[in-house]
């Protein structure tokens, strides 16, 4: 592994994956990719429905979890990351979201100058394959297939006669526009299987002669030399080799890597680097900051129908219906446990969506059962709460200088009492919202929380109690031209030549959307501004 490239990208994810792609279609350009988790191969990490068992069992994962978390009754809460390559592009929830033009004009105006919408739906655009073909907003000849979604669950209309009680508009298309309103998103599947970033943007480049990836590489260290980003340390086989860079080191290990990866290089806090035993080379504060994530809470409801997820759950039919899907690449296997995805406003003055709700036709212990073995779990309508743009800020911070030691991660979840009291709204909101129309035939008993729990105290409590993320973690690396920037709006880190970061942990703020199409469209428009400077 002792070789000279003209660019190294650390991290094969989201962003990674493209930006080796992309590099690699100009054949007088050596790339080297380097991936700390192994290959790809596996059927769990092509088949839809085994999202489920990947999430649920670590698998592919790197497994943090966050100190105790001080807003949300000291709980210790996962934070989510894939290991593989494609990274988290693997194994997601296969949603293609944007989030809202105004998002992106948000950035512009905080000093991401180049990164408004007007600016980036070229990317998107670039990026994608739609199945409903190539529009003004739309890609139709891109990597990236992007499939609709669908739900043969009759409680999947119900959702959209709720939404339409409520006066709530029914949406075709939540990345052409405004996403207010309810309906089904669209989803990174190419006929039945995942499409990975890895899947759609490697794998056509992996003949190229000129691009080399290593899985099984993990970093640990950025070789700095009269300020200048010259290579990387990599830890392979249990050997440690140096790669050299002639042009640039490019990061894309995303919201905890890249940050960690940078302080292991003296890149940071100066403070926080000597008390971790690194001597700083860099005095960037920002480094590990503004931590973002979408704060999610749970709710669950018995129903009145039996719903046919959980029928097919069955272990005989999820077997036959596996043994389908690998010959043919559809059927329930290729799906998802989706009947209805909105995004609303808290309050109607405000300009975009500050709320968004998942409804899933499944408990959330449900598991394969058989008659006689192990007892079917109970059908339940699923909510899933989510506050899109939080106001609590958390840090990434080192354990220790040992690169192969776990980060501190700390959301400091619910710290901004606007939060809290958004996420109190939403679980008042659901509870009128599930009581509307024809879905109120659907939906019995609320079983999570209680209907008990009614008070502010209350509710509150159950909120504390329960709150996850959407493993969406962003803005620890900040875009901008303030001082607490880590990096400039072409991604170069302050303070160091020939050193770039590009992935989720440049957002300045984290969108009212699902992160990976945002991921994938920073590897693209990075791409370009290298290639151009």
């Amino acid at each position: 592994m002792t070789k000279n490239f003209d660019y190294i990208i650390v991290g094969a994810g989201s962003s990674g994956s493209v930006i080796a792609s992309r590099l690699s279609e100009h054949s007088d350009l050596k790339v080297a990719l380097l991936e700390s988790g192994g290959p790809d191969r596996s059927l769990f990490l092509k088949m839809p429905l085994a999202y489920r068992v990947i999430r649920s069992n670590l698998m592919f994962d790197w497994g943090y979890q966050t100190d105790p978390e001080p807003y949300a009754e000291q709980r210790v809460v996962p934070a989510a990351r894939g290991k593989v390559l494609g990274g988290s592009s693997s194994v997601n929830g296969m949603m293609y979201s944007r989030g809202h033009p105004s998002d992106y004009d948000q950035w512009a105006q905080m000093g991401a100058q180049g990164w408004s919408y007007d600016e980036v739906l070229p990317y998107f655009r670039k990026s994608e394959r739609n199945w409903r073909g190539e529009s003004q907003v739309h890609g139709g000849a891109g990597p990236m297939n992007v499939a609709p979604s669908t739900s043969d669950e009759p409680i999947a209309s119900a959702v959209l006669s709720a939404a339409r009680a409520m006066n709530y508009r029914i949406v075709d298309d939540f990345d052409a526009g405004d996403t207010e309103g309810f309906g089904l998103p669209d989803r990174t599947t190419t006929p039945g299987r995942r499409a990975s970033s890895s899947k759609a943007f490697l794998d056509p480049a992996r003949g190229r002669a000129n691009l080399k990836v290593f899985t099984n590489a993990h970093v640990t260290r950025i070789i700095i030399e009269n300020g200048r980003a010259v290579g990387v340390s990599v830890m392979r086989n249990g050997y440690l080799h140096e790669m050299r860079a002639e042009r640039e080191v490019i990061l894309c290990g995303g919201a905890y890597a890249s940050p960690q990866l940078l302080m292991l290089s003296g890149i940071g806090p100066a403070d926080h680097l000597r008390k971790s035993g690194i001597t700083p080379l860099v005095d960037l504060p920002g480094v590990g900051q503004n931590l973002q994530e979408h704060p999610l809470v749970p709710m669950g409801f018995s129903v009145r129908k039996t719903l046919k997820f959980g029928a097919r759950l069955r272990a005989d039919r999820i077997a036959l219906s596996a043994a389908y899907w690998m010959l043919t690449g559809r059927g329930f296997a290729a799906s998802q446990p989706l009947v209805g995805l909105g995004y609303y406003k808290s309050r109607p003055e405000i300009t975009r969506p500050d709320l968004e709700s998942i409804f899933l036709p499944t408990h959330l212990n449900a598991q394969v059962w058989f008659p006689g073995i192990r007892k079917k779990v109970p059908d339940m309508l699923t909510s899933f709460n989510v506050v899109l743009r939080p106001g609590s800020r958390g840090f990434v911070k080192l354990r220790s200088s040992d690169p192969m030691d776990r980060p501190r991660i700390q959301f400091n979840l619910l710290q901004d009492p606007s939060d809290l009291a958004l996420m109190r709204h939403a679980v008042r909101w659901t509870r009128e919202f599930v009581r509307q129309a024809d879905l109120a035939e659907h939906v019995g008993d609320e079983i999570i929380p209680k209907p008990s729990v009614q008070s502010n105290s209350e509710v509150d409590a159950y909120i504390r109690q329960m709150v996850v993320t959407a493993q969406h973690p962003t803005s620890t690396c900040r875009m901008g031209n303030d001082v607490d920037a880590v990096v400039d709006p072409d991604l170069r880190v302050r303070g160091v030549a020939g050193l770039r970061v590009a992935d989720a942990s440049v957002m300045p703020t984290l969108i009212g959307g699902h992160t990976n199409a945002p991921s994938i469209m920073i590897g693209e428009k990075a791409t370009d501004i290298i290639l151009s400077t």
